[in-house]
């Protein structure tokens, strides 16, 4: 079984205040509460690719999470992950027969985006993380309408069509802070829970307070 996450921050003090405001006691807290929730749905023999900012804490300190959390681990480097090794800016797999593309970074237009299945289904997925659920991310949101909303004609076609988008942001706190598998993000995509949760972010109350 696979699984992706992106985004657990461990060793990061702050995210419980300020940015995604996590609201643990303390860091420990948070650290006990994501290791459960990970080995709640990892087994020994799983593999998780983590999406990047994984930890910003020191070799030593990253290596002890590491060595508490089930599973075979594959790392896709984020902007806080210095001190891990074997890690890469980008990747491809293929799972159960579909095509993925992982970076941390969203990729707007990534390869393979146009392939589908025989019966007209993209069969690429473009997994990331870094944008958490911010503003950035609702930019993201809106790309992703404009192009799904847009029609064109490729000298393969005789009908203009719509163009395939099948990007989602697999944030830790979306699923509770436990992997999923891509089945399990494509529902959470395709339920439209995602969008609905960004206009509910302490951004969007912090920013009307001011308006």
């Amino acid at each position: 079984m696979r699984f992706y996450i992106a985004d657990n921050h461990f060793h990061h003090s702050r995210i419980n205040d300020a940015m995604d405001k996590r609201g643990f006691e303390s860091l420990e807290t948070m650290h006990d509460y994501m290791i459960k929730q990970w080995n709640s749905v990892v087994r020994k023999n799983d593999e998780v690719v983590i999406l990047g900012d994984f930890s910003l804490g020191k070799g030593e300190q990253t290596n002890e999470i590491l060595r508490k959390l089930n599973g075979k681990k594959f790392l896709v480097n984020g902007g806080h992950d210095k001190f891990l090794q074997d890690k890469k800016p980008y990747a491809e797999m293929h799972d159960d027969g579909r095509k993925v593309v992982l970076c941390h970074y969203p990729i707007f237009c990534y390869n393979g985006q146009f392939r589908i299945d025989k019966d007209g289904k993209p069969i690429t997925w473009m997994l990331h993380g870094h944008t958490h659920l911010t503003e950035d991310q609702e930019l993201v949101e809106q790309f992703k309408d404009i192009t799904r909303s847009t029609l064109r004609k490729s000298k393969y076609d005789d009908e203009p069509k719509t163009i395939p988008v099948q990007m989602i942001d697999c944030f830790c706190m979306l699923s509770d802070y436990k992997p999923l598998t891509l089945d399990q993000w494509i529902e959470m995509e395709q339920s439209g829970v995602i969008k609905d949760l960004i206009d509910k972010q302490w951004y969007y109350d912090d920013k009307r307070k001011t308006e």
